[in-house]
């Protein structure tokens, strides 16, 4: 992946049960996350992200878009990112406003959401 962009910064940690990575470059001077967990991805970051791991099948964006909506929440960008057809996807999502507890709970129980996480920046 290096090849592929002028500056490229990785950081990975490894647990006791598992080995995880970051990877981001910038682009016309401006960060940008080109993979997580293997996966590529091309995201610019913003003060209120929610990140999702999920199952690559159909559904996911309809029903967050849903429970976004029905919450005020406006998307202000949409970033996904599989690893294969069918396999492990993610998805960073930047939103206007900082989603509550409530609805970060409604959004893990979305069918084939692994997890979701509210993120500050």
């Amino acid at each position: 992946m290096a090849g592929a962009f002028q500056t490229l910064i990785t950081l990975t940690v490894t647990t006791e049960t598992q080995t995880r990575s970051i990877a981001g470059t910038l682009f016309n001077e401006e960060p940008r996350v080109v993979e997580i967990k293997g996966i590529p991805i091309d995201a610019k970051l913003g003060p209120n992200m929610i990140y999702i791991t999920n199952r690559d099948k159909p559904g996911l964006i309809g029903g967050l878009g849903t429970l976004l909506g029905d919450a005020g929440i406006n998307i202000a960008t949409f970033h996904l990112g599989r690893s294969e057809q069918g396999g492990d996807a993610i998805a960073l999502i930047e939103v206007d406003g900082e989603p509550e507890a409530g609805l970060m709970e409604r959004i893990t129980a979305l069918p084939h959401v692994l997890t979701a996480v509210p993120m500050k920046f």
